[in-house]
């Protein structure tokens, strides 16, 4: 799975948790909200990304499955 897919499906689970704990909870959750769209538009301009470092330290998401020839793009063909 590419490294891009994996960090729109946390950004936009964590989205979705601190609204729910926004409505349920307190308000303050509203914060982290802010927090990961801050990330997301930072990392649209400077090109860094936290959680792609974790991932990639983690061996998450480094290939595409494997098996792939040399060179070439994941999901071209």
């Amino acid at each position: 799975m590419k490294i891009q897919m994996i960090i729109r499906r946390f950004a936009g689970t964590f989205v979705l948790a601190s609204l729910v704990l926004a409505h349920y909870q307190s308000p303050d959750w509203l914060w982290f909200t802010a927090f990961v769209g801050f990330n997301l538009l930072q990392s649209s301009f400077t090109n860094f990304c936290p959680l792609e470092i974790v991932l990639k330290k983690m061996g998450v998401g480094g290939d595409c499955g494997g098996g792939d020839k040399k060179g070439e793009v994941c999901g071209s063909k």
